[in-house]
């Protein structure tokens, strides 16, 4: 089976490197220049910045579904059902079309007059509607996620933080999410990556990532597939790098479990190897094993 994957793969290598269709000398003329680089930089900071804001977005969300109050659990359930239900693309677009809905964006007394207004064109941006599209999608998995790693995390340590005195805050801050980093942080390396890739789709709102500095090229040279390559490499560049951070920051935080399950398990080993001991100098009688 091994033998076959390594012949189909070394074919299928073989027919991409000769395949003069590829232009591959336009790919490496085109990999490293500056406009590939600015929409690769643009990439990599709408990452960051949608990432950021919808991990903290998302652990107050995740926060509120887990809260006594219904009202918190409702809103933040309201959230998380419709973003997580409509398309990216689809909450890109409307992003950048916010003006037809509001023209002006308004700041003031509620029922009462505006203290400060802006024009709805001149703060939605292709910048802002993308880091807001990216973001509050991001939000709605990052909730899920955050809550799926506190409710792993053992209902005895949040009783023992109550009998301590501790604030709910405190308690999460300095037991309860620690611990749960072991089950948050594999899904959220998965996001940062899939986050990069979606990054593509704010090209549709003429947002000068990788994608469109790629698209704005081709569409000078019609070198379509050759400029897709560049694309397509970059992209599998820094998915590979995230990939390996991904991998060091699971051995790190799997150390704790690892040494906690084999310290658990040690002294069964040892009390199961006592026995058999017992047993095979028949120092135990009938009624102790029963």
């Amino acid at each position: 089976m091994w033998a076959f994957t390594l012949a189909i793969t070394l074919k299928f290598g073989w027919i991409v490197a000769n395949n003069k269709n590829f232009e591959w000398h336009v790919v490496g003329q085109w990999f490293t220049a500056d406009s590939i680089l600015r929409g690769l930089s643009v990439s990599l900071g709408l990452t960051v910045v949608a990432m950021i804001i919808g991990v903290v977005i998302g652990l107050l969300l995740a926060v509120a579904r887990m809260s006594d109050s219904k009202l918190l659990v409702m809103l933040s359930s309201l959230y998380i059902w419709f973003f997580r239900g409509t398309p990216l693309l689809v909450q890109l677009i409307f992003w950048y079309n916010l003006s037809t809905l509001f023209p002006q964006i308004s700041v003031g007394i509620p029922f009462g007059p505006d203290l400060v207004s802006w024009k709805t064109n001149d703060l939605i941006t292709p910048l802002t509607a993308a880091i807001a599209g990216l973001a509050l999608n991001e939000a709605a998995y990052m909730a899920e996620i955050i809550r799926g790693g506190l409710l792993s995390v053992d209902s005895g340590q949040v009783e023992t933080t109550q009998a301590f005195g501790m604030t709910r805050a405190r308690a999460l801050r300095r037991i309860i999410i620690p611990q749960a980093m072991r089950s948050i942080i594999p899904p959220t390396g998965n996001q940062l990556i899939s986050m990069i890739k979606a990054t593509s789709l704010v090209s549709v709102i003429a947002m000068g990532d990788l994608l469109y500095s790629v698209q704005a090229v081709y569409n000078r040279t019609f070198e379509i597939i050759p400029l897709l390559m560049v694309a397509v490499l970059w992209y599998l560049l820094v998915t590979s790098i995230l990939n390996v951070g991904q991998s060091a920051i699971e051995r790190y935080y799997s150390r704790g479990e690892k040494g906690s399950t084999a310290a658990a398990k040690a002294p069964r080993a040892k009390d199961a190897a006592e026995t058999a001991t017992d047993i095979r100098d028949g120092s135990i009688n009938m009624g102790d094993a029963r």
